[in-house]
């Protein structure tokens, strides 16, 4: 049984959706313990897990209307940017959790432990279908190889991305120049 989160109020969000950022946020708080994060670290993971996707299934004008300054077109990618952008509105200034939540879907390569913790919880939270053992075996590597571990999942998300006929975008390009080593 997933772990219920509280989502902000104006979240839109179907069952299926609040159920994957339950598990995001849980495995956000398993990774978080196992590294012994300090509490502020660790509330802005969980944090940016909880919202990532709060307007997921908003309507794309309104996700339109609040990503604002975004430079992707792709109402696809939209969420991110609006929730950040209604998180502004509504006082929040933590720069990570801003920036974790503004580019989990297409990565950033200016992300803190934040983003790129989100990033990874977001691609190897359980219940997804596809490479389950792969991305459990990932998602165990995390607290002990961090950064390595973010290393393959930007580079499975790039190949999956490219093997779909999916646009690349410039960040996604730069977060991988930036990880390749």
């Amino acid at each position: 049984m997933t772990q219920t989160v509280e989502l902000p109020p104006w979240a839109i969000v179907s069952d299926k959706r609040r159920a994957h950022i339950a598990r995001v946020t849980a495995l956000i708080d398993e990774w978080a313990a196992a590294m012994r994060l300090d509490p502020a670290e660790r509330q802005e993971w969980r944090d940016a897990a909880r919202w990532h996707d709060a307007l997921r299934d908003a309507p794309e004008a309104l996700l339109r209307e609040l990503a604002t300054g975004f430079p992707v077109a792709d109402a696809n990618v939209l969420h991110g940017p609006a929730v950040e952008g209604r998180l502004r509105r509504d006082g929040e200034h933590r720069a990570g959790v801003l920036d974790a939540v503004r580019w989990h879907t297409i990565g950033h390569k200016g992300w803190t432990r934040t983003g790129k913790a989100l990033f990874m919880a977001d691609f190897l939270e359980p219940g997804r279908s596809f490479m389950r053992a792969e991305r459990g075996y990932l998602a165990h590597q995390v607290p002990h190889d961090f950064d390595g571990t973010f290393r393959e999942v930007v580079r499975i998300r790039l190949e999956w991305t490219l093997r779909d006929g999916k646009p690349l975008f410039l960040e996604t390009v730069d977060l991988w120049n930036s990880v390749r080593g």
